[in-house]
């Protein structure tokens, strides 16, 4: 039996290969997708699936893929998911794809992958490959046998198979954000503590005086950051970077995941909390009151069914019609400052703008006001005469 592995090297997916081998009889090959991790966990992920006995390790770079297709229609929907920006959801999406890649053209039997029977990329994965691949047979052992934490632990030391116990937390990163949780962040209660933050300085550390960033965009897509034109992977790197230091991005919430459960977890995203906030502030300026009070239904929807594993589901590609559609005005310059942890729009510009100074402005002549006085006449009428209504009983 041929089995292709979704493989990260952490505890999961290093368990996983064991059992597949022991409990399957299953020719293991490990895939790797680089959607913005550390090069030191790539090259970990590497030399680990060699380790364990792995056939075959591959590795597909799909970082300019995952901002092109997945990142950058996130940002027109301004993706967030209960407040914050949708990150390891929809990393899952291309990893899922490229693993069903993978293992039609190595001709495999199966398919699998590390997730628990708890978490939400259980979805994510499953829903992906059923519908790329329907006839491929999806494992996942660690759901299948029903293993905690501690299990695994065990079962890796039985093994002789190394992974990082001394570390309580599950680590998940990519190019959109970081996210945090397990170990003590589990007691709602307390406080996360500092050393769980690496892409954010906590805003006592952050520089004294404000800095001011101007992001341009294009029909809604990110295109320069302070004049200076970029391609994706280069842009949000270098505003995860520059928020990062600002110690913008920090995230922590009680989490309605898909399964019904609450949990507590913790997120690092400068360059998403940046680029989204701008963004809205765009769309404030280009399109009309009607279209921002639908598409912040439609955006809210989105984000709900990318997150419950959904992306290709037929209501999100609609979704993602209306969307794209609203994006052909959203193009303009904004200017962010970032001071201590936070960041505030405070300045934008669009040629195709629907402020008009001369309109609103106090200091010049836009209108005859005195034209108001027929549209008051008739406002809130239909309350006005419910209300004569009443008194007249």
């Amino acid at each position: 039996m041929k089995v292709v592995l979704a493989f990260s090297s952490g505890l999961d997916t290093s368990v996983a290969v064991r059992l597949l081998q022991e409990n399957y009889k299953a020719d293991v090959i490990t895939v790797t997708v680089n959607v913005g991790q550390s090069p030191f966990k790539l090259k970990a992920a590497a030399k680990k699936a060699k380790l364990l006995g792995a056939v075959k390790h591959v590795h597909i770079d799909a970082r300019k893929e995952f901002i092109q297709d997945y990142i950058f229609p996130s940002i027109k929907a301004n993706g967030l998911y209960e407040g914050y920006p949708l990150s390891t959801a929809l990393a899952r999406y291309p990893i899922a794809s490229k693993l069903v890649d993978v293992a039609l053209r190595e001709k495999a039997d199966a398919v699998a992958h590390g997730c628990t029977g708890k978490g939400n990329d259980q979805f994510r994965f499953d829903t992906t490959i059923s519908l790329k691949a329907p006839k491929l047979k999806i494992i996942a052992p660690i759901r299948e046998f029903n293993l905690d934490r501690k299990q695994e632990i065990g079962y890796a030391k039985k093994k002789g198979i190394p992974v990082e116990t001394e570390s309580s937390y599950s680590i998940d990163e990519n190019l959109w954000g970081r996210s945090i949780e397990g170990g003590v962040l589990e007691d709602p209660k307390k406080i996360p503590p500092e050393h769980i933050y690496t892409w954010t300085r906590p805003p006592e550390k952050t520089p004294q005086k404000p800095r001011i960033i101007e992001i341009e965009f294009k029909e809604g897509v990110p295109i320069a950051l302070d004049g200076k034109r970029m391609g994706g992977v280069e842009l949000i790197t270098e505003m995860n970077r520059i928020a990062g230091d600002y110690g913008v991005g920090r995230i922590e919430l009680i989490e309605d995941r898909i399964m019904g459960l609450k949990a507590r977890e913790n997120y690092e995203a400068p360059a998403a909390t940046v680029l989204i906030q701008a963004h809205q502030t765009l769309e404030q300026l280009v399109l009309t009151k009607e279209e921002l009070e639908f598409k912040r239904q439609a955006d809210q929807k989105w984000a709900d069914l990318v997150y419950r594993g959904l992306w290709f589901d037929p209501l999100k590609e609609d979704l993602d019609a209306f969307i794209n559609s609203t994006q052909r005005r959203v193009t303009g310059k904004v200017k962010v400052k970032l001071d201590r942890g936070s960041c505030r729009a405070i300045g934008r510009s669009s040629p195709y703008s629907l402020y008009d100074e001369k309109l609103v402005s106090f200091e010049k002549p836009g209108f005859d006001q005195r034209d108001a006085v027929g549209i008051i006449k008739f406002h809130g009428i239909q309350g006005k005469i419910l209300r004569k209504r009443r008194m007249t009983r």
